[in-house]
């Protein structure tokens, strides 16, 4: 599976996700503090399921 985790996701997660074999793209690797607008775009343009434990999130979508 394609990931997009939120820098707010503990990274042994993102690590985990990997060694299991998914791609997961980390926001705290990519681009720290990116605005949740951002971020909810680029797992769009990547179509990836978008991990955060942001609520702020749920009132975008």
């Amino acid at each position: 599976m394609n990931f997009l985790a939120d820098e707010s996701v503990d990274h042994p997660i993102v690590e985990r996700l990997r060694r299991d074999g998914h791609q997961v793209s980390y926001v705290a690797e990519l681009e720290a503090g990116m605005p949740d607008d951002d971020v909810l775009n680029l797992a769009n343009q990547e179509a990836a399921w978008l991990l955060t434990v942001d609520r702020d999130f749920g009132k975008m979508v």
